[in-house]
């Protein structure tokens, strides 16, 4: 089974060790603008595979991807200082659409799995610029949020990041919302196993996991690992059929009054992709900030420069 990674950078390179590791496909190919850039990472990461499991990745092209069961776009601008993912859309935009042409003139069929910020943005040109499915094209959205959120409270409350049932809904970005209605440890409200959350703990809580990201890139340039880990934790739900759920972006079709957007809810994901979006019970205030954050989407979405390209010719395709 084959991956194909467009965009061997920070994230590319680090999603295609943490997936050799893994041993989720037996081929990986990584697709770049950059040749060199690509065929060093590809040499590099080969290096790694006699001591780790046998794989074989080398640097190759779309044609390469046409036969790939997920395609992986990591493409796109990366943020710089205090920008917010959203502020570069409309340049990641164009980078994404143009991979997406290239992906889909080669005959690609696929899943794909969407990993450039900002990323609900980019799974819904993903989306328009492909002609696939919406079962088969999903980003990354809020999963690495709600691992943070999980991280964050496991250390407060002194117990094991599995044991927090927690989730992130809407944008990855400065409009989430954290469904504190739902936060559950061993089946406990937060309020029963410790302390109540009053609203200036929420307000706290929120801004930290707000500002993870931006903290973690002024540090080191780039993130790498979490949306890494994010990215092989879909790809393992997909390849092996769990039919595990994850908050991930995905075009929503009504949900919450909600339609014509991608953005994160619990789906649940398997072999054909994304195979349901589910609507989870959140408190009044969690739905209307969910609808604020859609909306926040949508007028960004609306805001870029229609038509970003001309679409790719692309084969019939049926849906799933």
């Amino acid at each position: 089974m084959r991956v194909a990674i467009i965009g061997a950078g920070h994230v590319g390179s680090t999603a295609a060790y943490a997936l050799m590791l893994r041993a989720l496909f037996r081929e990986i190919v990584l697709i770049d603008a950059n040749d060199t850039l690509a065929s060093a990472e590809a040499a590099d990461l080969s290096d790694a595979t006699a001591l780790a499991h046998p794989t074989s990745i080398w640097a190759g092209t779309y044609e390469d991807a046409a036969s790939a069961y997920i395609a992986l776009i990591t493409a796109g601008t990366p943020t710089h200082g205090s920008e917010t993912r959203i502020s570069v859309a409309a340049r990641s935009a164009l980078i994404v659409a143009r991979c997406v042409n290239n992906l889909m003139s080669s005959g690609f069929a696929g899943i794909v799995v969407v990993a450039a910020n900002p990323v609900d943005l980019m799974t819904s040109v993903v989306l328009r610029q492909s002609g696939l499915p919406p079962s088969r094209v999903i980003g990354t959205g809020t999963l690495l949020d709600t691992s943070r959120l999980q991280q964050m409270l496991a250390s407060a409350l002194h117990v094991a990041p599995s044991a927090i049932g927690a989730l992130v809904v809407g944008e990855h970005g400065d409009s989430e919302v954290i469904a504190f209605s739902s936060l559950r440890i061993g089946g406990l409200t937060v309020a029963e196993f410790a302390s109540p959350l009053e609203e200036p703990d929420q307000l706290r809580l929120a801004k930290s996991l707000r500002e993870a990201a931006y903290q973690i890139i002024q540090g080191k340039g780039y993130t790498s690992f979490g949306i890494a880990t994010s990215v092989v934790r879909i790809c393992e739900a997909i390849v092996r059929d769990e039919r595990s759920v994850l908050p991930v972006s995905s075009l929503l079709s009504g949900q919450f009054g909600i339609q014509d957007i991608c953005l994160s809810l619990p789906c649940i994901l398997g072999r054909e992709g994304r195979i349901r979006v589910l609507q989870p019970d959140l408190a009044e205030l969690e739905m209307t900030e969910l609808r604020a954050s859609a909306a926040v989407l949508q007028g960004a979405l609306a805001a870029l420069p229609w038509p970003l390209i001309s679409p790719a010719a692309m084969p019939a395709s049926s849906p799933t």
